[in-house]
C-alpha cells in the first residue's frame, strides 16, 4: 500500500511530507509498518510502552521494513471504576477500532504491529486489525508484578476488598494506607487473570501473537526480546501477505474460547471475542460458549480466585503449557496457522507444565467443566454469564430475596450502609450497553461484598458487566437489558431470584400475569446521556452479540 505514496512522480508531495519526518529514500523504498502504541502517562499498563515500541522498531528495521509509531487512546478501567468515567470504558473499544481503521488506511501502511495492554485496548485493536485486514501482529506490554503486603501477594482487587474490610472493622485505615503503597508496584496490566491479561493470553491461542505474549512480565528482558521478535515477524507477514482474517478463523476463535475456559478467565472475554469475530465476519453465540465450557476442564485458578498470579502462570509453562494439556484431549485444533509462520501445535508441542499447583494436568483438573457458564431463564431470556471458577461451591445454587437498585452507586451505598443482608440477591439494572450507557464494570460492589465477608452469603445480578478481578456469585451481561425491555426492570424488592449455575438457570419466581401488570406501570429510567455516549446509546447492540455497534442505521 505504501508504494502508492512512494513510487510515482505524482506522489512527490507525499514523499516530501514523509521526508519531513526524517525518512530517507532508502527507507521509503521498504514496506511501511505502523507500530500502534497505546503509550500514555495516565495508564499504569501503558506507561512503559515506549520501551516496547522501541524494541519493536529495532525488530522491524532488522527485518527489512520501515517502522512508524502512531498513537491509540486507552482507558484505565481501574481509574474509571466506580464513577461516571466507567461509562466511557467499553465505548472506547469502538473508538480504538475506528481510529485504527482511520490511521492505517489514511496513511497507506503495509503492515502493523499493535502494542496494547489494557482491557478495551486489546479488543479494540484486534477489531481494527480485522477490519483493515493488512498484515498484523500483536505484542502486549505484559502483566504487572504482584505487590507484597505483609508476606502475601496483593493486587488492585485487594484495594477494593480492603475498603470493605475497613468498613466491617477487620482492617484499620492505617493498614489500608500501607496496602495502597504496595498493591501496584510498577508498570504493566494488573497482575491477576483479569480482562487485559485474559485477552493477551487469548491472543496466543488466536494465533495473532507470539508465545509468551500473555504472561511474560512487563518489566522483564523477555518482554523486550518478544517485542523485537514481533517486529521482525511482521516483515515476514508483509512479504507473504498474511492478513489477520487468514489467522483469526472460526477454528482459532474456538481455540481461544477453549483456552478461556481452561484459564478461568474474565467474563469480559466473551463480550470481546464476539465483537472481534464480528469484524472477521464470523458468528459466535452463547450456545457455542456453553458447549465449549461443558467439555473443557478448568486447569488454572488464578487471582482473584486464588493467590497465584500471571508470573506464576508464566513460570509454570505459560499459555503454551495449557494448550499442550488441552491438546491431549483433542480440545485444541493445532493445525491453525499463526503469525509465527507455523501451525499452533508447533508452538506448544514442546511446552510442558512445570508446576502442577498452577497449571493442573488434564487428568487432574480443578473442575471438569470450564471457568465461564452461561445462564438462561425468564430473568435472562437471551442469556447471562458468570465466572464459575470464581464462585464458591456453596453459592453455585442460591435462592434469595431481591434488593433492587437502578444504578451501581446506590447499590454500593447500600452495601457499605449495612442494608444488604445474608440471603439477598442484589439487582443492579439500567447499567447495560444501552441503559448505562456503556455497560459499566461492577468491581466496586463485588469487592465490597468480599471485603465485608459477604461474598458467600449474597449474590449480585446485573445487566452491566464485571471486572476480571471480580469473584463471588456475580452474574452479568443479563439480556435483554432493563432499558431494552428485559424482565430485570420488573423485579421488585422481596421477589425470589433463583440461581442454578450447574444447570445454567437464572429465574425470577413471579407469576407471568403479575409481571405483565408491572410492565404496564413501568416507567423506564432516563440515562440523560449526551455527547459521544448518546450516540453510542443509540447505536449499540445487546451484550449477547458483543455490544457491537449497528452497521446499518
Amino acid at each position: 500500500m505504501s508504494q502508492e505514496l512512494c513510487s510515482s512522480m505524482e506522489k512527490a508531495p507525499h514523499r516530501a511530507l514523509l521526508k519531513a519526518l526524517g525518512l530517507t529514500d532508502e527507507e521509503l523504498e521498504k514496506p511501511l509498518v505502523a507500530i500502534v502504541s497505546a503509550k500514555s502517562e495516565i495508564v499504569p499498563g501503558h506507561a512503559h510502552l515506549d520501551r516496547i515500541t522501541d524494541a519493536v522498531k529495532a525488530g522491524v528495521y532488522a527485518g527489512g521494513c520501515t517502522p512508524v509509531v502512531i498513537p491509540s487512546i486507552g482507558v484505565c478501567d481501574g481509574l474509571a471504576m466506580g464513577h461516571a468515567g466507567m461509562r466511557y470504558s467499553l465505548p472506547s473499544r469502538e473508538l480504538i477500532a475506528d481510529s485504527v481503521e482511520t490511521m492505517l488506511l489514511a496513511h497507506a501502511f503495509d503492515g502493523a504491529v499493535f502494542v496494547p495492554n489494557c482491557d478495551k485496548v486489546v479488543p479494540g485493536m484486534l477489531m481494527g486489525a480485522a477490519r483493515v485486514n493488512i498484515p498484523s501482529i500483536f505484542v502486549s506490554g505484559g502483566p504487572m508484578e504482584s505487590g507484597i503486603f505483609r508476606g502475601k501477594k496483593v493486587g488492585l482487587s485487594s484495594m477494593y476488598e480492603g475498603i470493605g474490610k475497613v468498613n466491617n472493622g477487620t482492617m484499620s485505615r492505617a493498614e489500608l494506607d500501607e496496602l495502597e503503597n504496595v498493591a501496584c508496584p510498577g508498570c504493566g496490566s494488573c497482575c491477576g487473570m483479569y480482562t487485559a491479561n485474559s485477552l493477551n493470553c487469548l491472543c496466543e491461542a488466536l494465533g495473532i501473537a507470539l508465545p509468551g505474549n500473555g504472561t511474560a512480565l512487563a518489566v522483564s528482558g523477555e518482554r523486550i526480546r518478544l517485542a523485537k521478535r514481533a517486529g521482525t515477524a511482521i516483515c515476514e507477514l508483509v512479504r507473504d501477505a498474511v492478513t489477520p482474517r487468514m489467522i483469526m478463523t472460526k477454528r482459532a476463535f474456538v481455540n481461544a474460547l477453549t483456552l478461556d475456559m481452561a484459564l478461568g478467565a474474565s467474563t469480559n472475554t466473551v463480550l470481546h471475542l464476539f465483537a472481534i469475530a464480528d469484524e472477521c465476519n464470523i458468528k459466535l453465540d452463547l450456545d457455542l460458549v456453553q458447549q465449549i465450557s461443558d467439555k473443557t476442564p478448568t486447569l488454572c485458578s488464578l487471582s482473584p480466585a486464588s493467590d497465584k498470579d500471571m508470573e506464576d502462570l508464566h513460570l509454570a509453562g505459560g499459555v503454551c503449557a495449557v494448550l499442550h494439556e488441552l491438546a491431549k484431549r483433542n480440545l485444541i485444533d493445532g493445525s491453525v496457522h499463526t503469525v509465527h509462520g507455523c501451525a499452533l501445535a508447533d508452538d506448544y508441542e514442546h511446552a510442558h507444565v512445570k508446576n502442577t499447583d498452577v497449571i493442573r494436568k488434564i487428568d487432574d483438573p480443578i473442575s471438569p467443566v470450564g471457568g465461564i457458564a452461561v445462564l438462561r431463564g425468564n430473568l435472562a431470556e437471551d442469556g447471562a454469564v458468570v465466572k464459575r471458577s470464581a464462585v464458591s461451591a456453596s453459592m453455585l445454587t442460591f435462592s434469595g430475596k431481591a434488593k433492587c437498585f437502578n444504578c451501581e452507586e446506590d447499590a454500593v451505598s447500600a452495601i457499605y450502609g449495612g442494608r444488604i443482608k445474608e440471603g439477598d440477591v442484589i439487582i443492579i439494572r439500567y447499567e447495560g450497553p444501552s441503559g448505562g450507557p456503556g455497560m459499566r464494570e461492577m468491581l466496586t460492589p463485588t469487592a465490597a461484598l468480599v471485603g465485608m465477608g459477604m461474598d458467600e452469603k449474597v449474590a449480585l445480578v446485573t445487566d452491566g458487566r464485571f471486572s476480571g478481578a471480580t469473584r463471588g456469585a456475580a452474574i452479568g451481561h443479563v439480556s435483554p437489558e432493563a432499558a431494552e425491555g428485559g424482565k430485570l426492570a420488573l423485579v421488585n424488592d422481596g421477589d425470589i431470584v433463583k440461581i442454578d449455575i450447574p444447570n445454567g438457570r437464572l429465574t425470577l419466581d413471579v407469576p407471568a400475569k403479575m409481571l405483565d401488570a408491572r410492565r404496564k406501570k413501568l416507567r423506564p429510567k432516563d440515562s440523560n446521556a449526551s455527547g459521544w455516549l448518546l450516540r453510542y446509546q443509540n447505536l449499540v447492540t445487546s451484550a449477547t452479540t458483543g455490544a457491537v455497534l449497528k452497521k446499518k442505521f
